[in-house]
């Protein structure tokens, strides 16, 4: 008896048995669950880097002193968007050490200068109240003092009143009277052989032969000390200017000659009775602007001392700082 031929399967159709339940095919895949939304930590955290990293500006100034011999580096870079600035600024001698690292924060309000070595830190803030008050405050965290300091505007243009106290209080605030031709100043002072006694010290500004603006006498007295002493600044031209100091308690003088080329490049040259000293000095560069400002963003002095009693031991001494921007 002839058995049927088998028929070929159909690898493209499932085949269908009436007698089984048709079952859906198992899923090839399962879809992984959606990541969990970021933590709080994680979103600050990006936000921070984001402000520390934007519009970011690196600076480092290099300034070396030939008296010293040693190198005074500074590295600073904004932050929070120009919110804020920090410094690091360190010494580097003659053998590469690195002395006297000093941490700065420094903000519109508020400051915070750290020192690692002495484990201290100096805080600075300052506030205004109105337009007339304006507050500033200092504390040294290792040693708990600090200083509190109110200066107040008085309505009429060039009067004020300063009043500054130390904390903890060690006696009265010290006051400071402030107007447009001078300034008197009452504070208590320790002595060496008596008891804290009150001091008084002003300071008269004036134009002497008829109001000539180009000239200035300035008288400065001391109580109970007594120390008399003046000053007189003469503008010569444009360019030169004249000072002379006279103490009468002591009858020490100095001198000062200044010649100023152009904004960049200025010459002075003084005497100073009571070291016996006579010097010259060149700056290349703005005397008081800072390096970014300055050709080249670097300044250079050059000063010649001559002691009176000694010529032969004259000493040439130089300054060069330099300024880089990196970012």
């Amino acid at each position: 008896m002839l058995e049927p031929a088998p028929q070929t399967p159909n690898y493209l159709l499932r085949p269908f048995s009436p007698s089984l339940p048709s079952v859906s095919p198992p899923p090839t895949s399962v879809m992984p669950p959606p990541p969990p939304p970021p933590s709080l930590t994680r979103i600050y955290s990006d936000k921070l880097l984001s402000l520390l990293s934007e519009k970011s500006t690196f600076r480092v100034s290099s300034e070396f002193d030939s008296d010293s011999r040693v190198f005074f580096q500074r590295i600073s870079c904004k932050l929070f968007d120009n919110l804020a600035r920090l410094k690091l600024s360190f010494i580097n001698n003659n053998k590469r050490e690195i002395l006297e690292p000093q941490l700065m924060i420094t903000s519109k309000y508020f400051s915070i200068h750290y020192d690692p070595e002495e484990h201290n830190a100096l805080l600075r803030t300052s506030f205004d109240v109105g337009s007339t008050l304006h507050f500033s405050v200092a504390h040294h965290v290792k040693a708990q003092q600090g200083e509190v300091s109110m200066y107040a505007d008085l309505p009429h243009p060039g009067y004020g009143i300063q009043l500054s106290s130390t904390v903890p209080s060690a006696g009265l605030p010290k006051a400071t009277v402030r107007f447009p031709v001078g300034e008197v100043t009452l504070e208590e002072r320790e002595h060496e052989d008596a008891p804290r006694t009150m001091s008084m010290r002003g300071i008269l500004r004036g134009q002497v032969l008829n109001g000539d603006q180009l000239m200035s006498f300035i008288p400065s007295i001391s109580i109970p000390s007594n120390a008399v002493s003046f000053a007189f600044k003469r503008r010569l031209t444009p360019r030169d200017k004249l000072s002379y100091w006279y103490k009468l308690d002591s009858n020490n003088w100095s001198a000062v000659y200044k010649h100023k080329y152009e904004k960049n490049f200025k010459f002075r040259a003084g005497y100073d009775s009571q070291v016996r000293l006579g010097w010259a000095s060149i700056w290349v560069g703005d005397e008081n602007g800072k390096a970014r400002e300055a050709p080249m963003k670097m300044k250079v002095q050059f000063m010649l001392q001559v002691p009176q009693d000694d010529i032969t031991s004259s000493t040439l001494m130089f300054r060069c700082k330099k300024r880089w921007d990196i970012l």
